[in-house]
Formats: structure tokens, C-alpha cells, sequence
């Protein structure tokens, strides 16, 4: 029996994956707006970590967070939108969340955020293969 693939999705499913973009969208936008507040504490914990450029660092942080966010919310651009917040949530996990290498008092709450990290990573790459829905710009 072969398998096959349809673009048609239900409303459930369509309301579903509306629902799972405000969530995720919900994580990432008043962060990217919290960061413009507070750029320079931003660029100063980019640095404390040993990244080269942290005021760059920042900035991306900011299109990534805000601007990409707000394409996932409206669904526009998704699939992508959604890749390139991945690939910078799991860039974060390692680069601020490294709880392996970190003195013990600071191991649990930066072992919770690594994993969650890559939870969330795996939703947005759950958009990335499968869009966001018809409830969106993007409408697929």
C-alpha cells in the first residue's frame, strides 16, 4: 500500500496549528522587544559567554525574535520563519544553557532551559515541515 500526502487539512487541524503559532509567537515577540529595552545588558550577557561580536549578536537576536516572531504569528513566510527561530533557539541552548559546564548551583535551571529549548525547537521545525495551517498569510 502506498502512502500518500495531501495538502487538505481540517479545521481542527488548521485552529490547531493558529493556536500553536500564537504560543510559540508568544515566547519569542515581547522577548525580541524586551531585548531593544535593555540592548545593552543584552549585549553584555552575549558577551560574559565568549560570543565574538555581542552588539551583532543582539541585533540578531532582535530580527530573530521579534521579526521572524511576528511572521510565525501571522503565518507569513512560515516555513522559514519557523527554521531559522530553530536553528537560533538551539544555537541558545548551547551557547547560554551549557548546564554541563556550569557550577552546581546553576546545573538544574540551565538543564530545564536547554531542554525546553530543544522542545521548542522541535515545534517550530514540526511548522517548518508541515506550514501553518490556512489560518494564515501563508495559507497552506
Amino acid at each position: 500500500m502506498a502512502i500518500t500526502q495531501t495538502s487538505s487539512t481540517t479545521p481542527t487541524q488548521d485552529g490547531l496549528a493558529l493556536v500553536g503559532r500564537i504560543l510559540l509567537a508568544a515566547l519569542f515577540i515581547p522577548a525580541g522587544f524586551a531585548k531593544i529595552g535593555g540592548f545593552s545588558g543584552i549585549v553584555g550577557y552575549i558577551g560574559s559567554v565568549g560570543l565574538p561580536l555581542p552588539q551583532v549578536g543582539a541585533v540578531i537576536a532582535i530580527v530573530v525574535e521579534l521579526g521572524l516572531g511576528i511572521l510565525l504569528l501571522v503565518g507569513f513566510k512560515t516555513r522559514l520563519a519557523a527554521l531559522l527561530i530553530a536553528i537560533f533557539t538551539l544555537a541558545a541552548a548551547f551557547f547560554f544553557h551549557n548546564y554541563w559546564a556550569m557550577p552546581a548551583d546553576k546545573v538544574m535551571v540551565n538543564q530545564l532551559m536547554f531542554w525546553k529549548n530543544l522542545a521548542i525547537a522541535g515545534g517550530l521545525l514540526a511548522f517548518t515541515a508541515f506550514g501553518p495551517g490556512r489560518f494564515s498569510i501563508d495559507k497552506k
